[in-house]
C-alpha cells in the first residue's frame, strides 16, 4: 500500500485494456481490523493499491475505469470532533453502535492517477486526473472516465466508503476496508476537461477547485461538453437544457479542493 501519488513508483501490475484487476484495501486510517493499525509511512495519506499500468495508455488520452465489484469488510468508522462512531454491516444496511441505520452504498473514495510532476503528492485533494473524488455515485456498476496525465496511466485506488452523504461534512464517510475490489480498465478517445462518469441511469460530470463556485463552473462546462457529444446539439441549446434538466450537487467540501458533480438523469430530457 502506498500513502502518496507518485509517477516514480514502479507498477505493481501491468494490464491490457479490458483486463480486470482485483485487490483489497485498508480503511483510510490504515486499519484492516478495528483494533489494529498497520504501519503507515511518515506523512502518508490514504493507503492506496497500485500503481496499475495500462498498456497503450498515453498522456492526453482517457482512461476508462469500470467498477465491477466492491465488497466491504463488515465494519467501519465515522469521525467528527470528539466522536468516533463505529458501524457494523448487517445485510444491506450499516448499523451504528447507537442503533442508527443507513443504507449500504459502497464506493472507493480515491480513484486516480499521479500528477505528471515527479515526487510524492498528497492523496487528499482531487485533481483533474482523479484522486480523492469522494463521489457517492461511484458504486459498483459505474464507469469513471479520467484524463490521463502519464504514459501507462499508473492508476491508484483505495479508501473504501460504506456510505456517505453529499458534502461529507465531518470529513469522513463510513470508512471501511475493502475485502475485494474489481476494476476493469480501458482506453477511450474522449477529450475531457475534467472527469465524467456513467451510472446505471445518469451521466455525471465532476469539477474541482478550492473555490466552490469555480468547481461548479467546471462541472457545468464539462457537462455541456458531454451533452454536445451525446445530444448532437449546439452548446447554447445544451446550456439552456442544462438549466432545466441538470442537477448540481456538492460532492465534498473537506478535501482542500472542493468538489461539485453535475447530474443528467436519462429521463430528464425526453
Amino acid at each position: 500500500m502506498k500513502g502518496f501519488f507518485s509517477r516514480d513508483y514502479e507498477p505493481v501490475v501491468t494490464v491490457d485494456p479490458g483486463e480486470p484487476v482485483v485487490f483489497s484495501s485498508l480503511a483510510a486510517f490504515w486499519h484492516w481490523d478495528p483494533e489494529t493499525p498497520l504501519p503507515k509511512p511518515d506523512g502518508a495519506g490514504h493507503p492506496l493499491y497500485g500503481p496499475i499500468e495500462v498498456r497503450g495508455a498515453r498522456a492526453g488520452g482517457t482512461l476508462v475505469v469500470h467498477i465491477d465489484e466492491l465488497t466491504p469488510r463488515p465494519w467501519g468508522a465515522t469521525f467528527a470532533p470528539g466522536v468516533k462512531l463505529m458501524w457494523t454491516l448487517e445485510g444491506d444496511a450499516w448499523v451504528s453502535e447507537r442503533g442508527s441505520r443507513v443504507a449500504a452504498a459502497t464506493f472507493l473514495g480515491v480513484i486516480g492517477m499521479p500528477p505528471p510532476e515527479p515526487g510524492d503528492h498528497s492523496t487528499t485533494p482531487p485533481r483533474r486526473w482523479g484522486g480523492n473524488i469522494d463521489c457517492k455515485e461511484l458504486v459498483a456498476g459505474t464507469t469513471l472516465y479520467l484524463p490521463i496525465p502519464l504514459e501507462g496511466a499508473l492508476l491508484m485506488a483505495g479508501d473504501g466508503h460504506g456510505a456517505q452523504g453529499d458534502g461529507e461534512v465531518s470529513g469522513t464517510a463510513i470508512e471501511c476496508p475493502i475485502e475485494r475490489a474489481t476494476l476493469t480498465l480501458g482506453l477511450d478517445d474522449r477529450d475531457l476537461r475534467s472527469p465524467i462518469a456513467r451510472t446505471a441511469d445518469s451521466w455525471i460530470a465532476l469539477g474541482f477547485d478550492e473555490d466552490l463556485d469555480l468547481a461548479a463552473e467546471q462541472a457545468t462546462e464539462t457537462m455541456l461538453d458531454l451533452m454536445e457529444r451525446e445530444l448532437g446539439a449546439s452548446r447554447g441549446e445544451c446550456h439552456a437544457l442544462a438549466s432545466v434538466a441538470v442537477d448540481l450537487r456538492v460532492t465534498q467540501v473537506v478535501n482542500q479542493v472542493k468538489g461539485v458533480h453535475a447530474v443528467l438523469r436519462d429521463d430528464a430530457i425526453r
